[in-house]
């Protein structure tokens, strides 16, 4: 009876929460800590001391300086720049555990330089690789297909020719590498072929079934998704809770958090809903700002004789500041610290995280204080918020005496801090401030995520240093880091900036003949620069170059754009 009446004011606590958004919180929740003061004090002092601070934020970061001189070296010298710096969000990416490769650097190096350079000429490059010698091993093929994650068409034709290799046949693992990088690239067709085959090869697994689940949400495909289930079937595999669980979740990740909750109501007889269940629910409504269903879900949960533990707190509190009911979120974290769960250090920095996003710099110092008087000790994840945050509002003494503390505190930055202080560089246009914390990211032991290259090659091409823009992309390449969509994207720019109109197609071409995307360009812009060239009429010409050679899909992308152009011409200038 007790518990019952504890659940039920817990329900109506929470919901109160939810139903009334402009009920007042509690006056000042916390006192204002002592370093909050000093921060307020000294915040007017910040004067003439930026000058320096870059040089002292590198040296905190490493202290052992390498000294090659290419791109990627690290070298000793100091700067002048001026190093205020800005970023309004903090960049995703981090430090993964995995499985060591053992395949030959050197071997995985050769192959994917025959595929570099013999796919886009369409060329025998399957010949060309039997007559490597290479080492063909999983580890090997799971690399190179790595290499060439965002360029589908070569990594298909390349595991196609490892499979009909002697000696060779693909695991599990390497046919779900590539259903992922077909499911990425919204290739269906061929996703479920790969699937079929490795059903006839007794070769499925759970993870297969849920790459494709995932691939279908993503693009939004519910139906489809749905219907994964009958191939789960087909081939004897059991649909239990953990994989309608998977395909709710996947679902609510695409913001199709009422889609999730209909095939809920029809599947929820068939099956036995679990906590889990309803958390993703819960962040399916709560990512398409429905706090109302949130709502409903939280007191449904409750009903069923769940106890909401603290991932489906998160998920709540997230959803709230979400929804910019800030006052909400406070009480929700008051009721955790009341009632329980306890908040963790990721309970603390879900709140600093959207101070910091709002510039309210006092309010997550306070928070902060307070997670260190409770106990917790801070992760690299809180430290780069804050740095974020700080560095957003131009506060680089803070920044510096942030990174300061994680070394004394032995908390060591993490890809996602490099990442954070990179782009508050490059977002003041200060690429080669970027470019030192880059190095010094290189010589910690971490590998530059895409965003990292995206970001720098921006930078530099916004600042018109088109040479160290070419070098950023000749980095990424050489480090073996596949271009994305974004990659081609800022490059083909910077290229038509620079007056180099046909290295711009030829790079226009590659993409999309690797298999990606119609790339995402202000194609006014596009064709007013290519005019400023002497070159107007630049997509007919590239349509009927791609005919002549061939290349009739990309032929067909270009034509497209350029009847759009002209309609578009025709409507702005009407005869």
């Amino acid at each position: 009876m007790a518990l019952s009446a504890l659940r039920e004011l817990e329900k109506r606590t929470l919901f109160s929460i939810l139903l009334h958004p402009n009920l007042n919180s509690n006056g000042q929740l916390f006192r204002f800590s002592t370093a909050a003061l000093v921060w307020r004090q000294t915040a007017a002092r910040e004067g003439g001391q930026q000058m320096c601070l870059l040089h002292e934020t590198l040296q905190t970061l490493a202290a052992n300086p390498c000294t090659c001189r290419n791109f990627c070296s690290v070298s000793a010298g100091h700067s002048d720049s001026d190093v205020d710096a800005e970023s309004d969000e903090i960049v995703e990416g981090s430090k993964h555990e995995e499985v060591p490769s053992k395949a030959d650097p050197k071997e995985v190096e050769k192959v994917c330089k025959v595929i570099d350079e013999l796919f886009a000429l369409d060329r025998n490059m399957e010949a060309v690789l039997d007559e490597l010698g290479v080492n063909l091993s999983h580890d090997l093929v799971l690399d190179v297909l790595e290499r060439f994650r965002h360029a589908r068409r070569p990594a298909f034709r390349f595991f196609c020719w490892a499979g009909q290799r002697p000696g060779y046949s693909h695991n599990s693992t390497t046919y779900n590498k590539m259903m992922f990088i077909l499911g990425k690239s919204r290739q269906f067709e061929t996703m479920v072929a790969v699937l079929e085959e490795m059903g006839e090869r007794g070769l499925l697994t759970i993870e297969t079934f849920e790459i494709a689940i995932k691939a279908f949400a993503e693009a939004q495909e519910r139906k489809k998704a749905v219907g994964i289930f009958e191939l789960m079937k087909k081939h004897k595999f059991k649909v239990g809770a953990d994989t309608i669980n998977c395909l709710l979740d996947s679902l609510g990740r695409a913001k199709l958090g009422k889609e999730a909750q209909l095939l809920f109501e029809k599947l929820k007889e068939r099956f036995t809903p679990n906590l889990r269940t309803y958390t993703v629910l819960l962040n399916g409504w709560c990512r398409v700002k429905n706090l109302m269903e949130a709502g409903r879900t939280w007191n449904e949960m409750i009903d069923k004789g769940f106890k909401p533990d603290i991932v489906a707190h998160h998920t709540l509190l997230e959803g709230l500041l979400r929804c910019r009911k800030r006052s909400d979120a406070i009480k929700l974290f008051e009721v955790m610290k009341a009632k329980g769960p306890s908040p963790n250090v990721q309970s603390y920095t879900i709140l600093i995280r959207d101070f910091c996003k709002q510039m309210r710099m006092r309010e997550a110092i306070e928070y902060f204080e307070e997670m260190l008087n409770s106990g917790y000790e801070p992760d690299a994840a809180v430290y780069t918020c804050l740095i974020a945050g700080f560095g957003n509002l131009k506060k680089m003494d803070k920044v510096y005496g942030l990174l300061k503390e994680m070394k004394e505190k032995g908390c060591p930055p993490d890809v996602r801090t490099y990442n954070a202080l990179i782009k508050l560089m490059t977002n003041r246009r200060m690429p080669d401030d970027a470019k030192k914390i880059y190095k010094k990211m290189i010589a910690s032991g971490f590998q530059p995520t895409i965003h990292t290259y995206n970001m720098m090659m921006k930078s530099y091409f916004q600042a018109k240093n088109y040479e160290m823009g070419h070098a950023v992309w000749e980095e990424m390449i050489q480090k073996g880091c596949c271009p994305d969509d974004n990659s081609y994207i800022v490059f083909i720019g910077g290229l038509i900036k620079q007056g180099r109109a046909e290295e711009a197609c030829k790079y226009l071409e590659e993409m999309i003949e690797k298999g990606m995307k119609a790339p995402q360009l202000d194609y006014n812009k596009f064709v007013a620069d290519f005019s400023r060239v002497g070159k107007p009429d630049i997509l007919e010409e590239l349509a009927q170059k791609m005919k002549f050679s061939g290349k009739f899909e990309v032929s067909n992308v270009f034509a497209r754009w350029a009847e759009m152009m002209k309609k578009r011409v025709k409507r702005r200038d009407p005869v």
